[in-house]
């Protein structure tokens, strides 16, 4: 079934959009906040539709992702107890956030580095951050690091594959996608 292959086309098509780099940032503003999709899956084809903007478009992502962790930061901050705590639970995010916590105490400002830069939830740290009333200014430039080098790596590799990537990603999208299906079905079962 080529439903990834379907898919892929529609975002390299809607990648080309006018309006594409707005839904960008307001993507990755959302997912630095609460949104669960990374804004790869769209930085990605929008390199691929048009590669001389790639710098450009890995800028956008970073500043709307930093952005977007600031409020996270100020929401944990302020709001952590009253409205976002219950959210944490109700989303199923309590055992990720409490890991979250330990990691804290641990590795302190160099987690919100590792989950700025990794596809681990970079929100959860965001309003972490916030709740241990971290210090701002470090807390900023491990995101702005962190996010910086994941979006411009991300944009970079897209820009040198080019074509040849494209061709690749093109005939094993759908081989990806149904492995991606799979290892995230047998993750559920597995920490179930």
């Amino acid at each position: 079934m080529k439903i990834f292959s379907a898919l892929y086309d529609w975002t390299l098509k809607w990648a080309e959009h006018k309006f594409a780099p707005a839904m960008l940032s307001v993507i990755t503003f959302a997912e630095s906040v609460f949104f669960p999709i990374p804004p790869d899956v769209l930085l990605a084809p929008m390199v691929l539709a048009k590669p001389k903007r790639a710098w450009h478009l890995a800028t956008l992502t970073t500043v709307s992702s930093i952005i977007g962790g600031m409020v996270g930061y100020l929401l944990g901050y302020w709001m952590f107890e009253p409205w976002i705590q219950p959210l944490i639970t109700e989303f199923g995010y309590q055992e990720k956030f409490d890991v979250a916590m330990d990691w804290f105490a641990t590795w302190g400002v160099w987690v919100v580095f590792i989950a700025g830069f990794s596809p681990i939830p970079y929100k959860l740290f965001t309003v972490s951050a916030g709740f241990l009333h971290m210090a701002f200014l470090p807390f900023l430039l491990a995101s702005a690091i962190g996010r910086g080098m994941r979006f411009f790596l991300v944009a970079g590799l897209i820009k040198w594959g080019g074509a040849t990537m494209e061709k690749k990603l093109r005939q094993w999208v759908d081989v990806l996608g149904w492995s991606l299906v799979a290892i995230i079905i047998i993750a559920y079962l597995i920490l179930r």
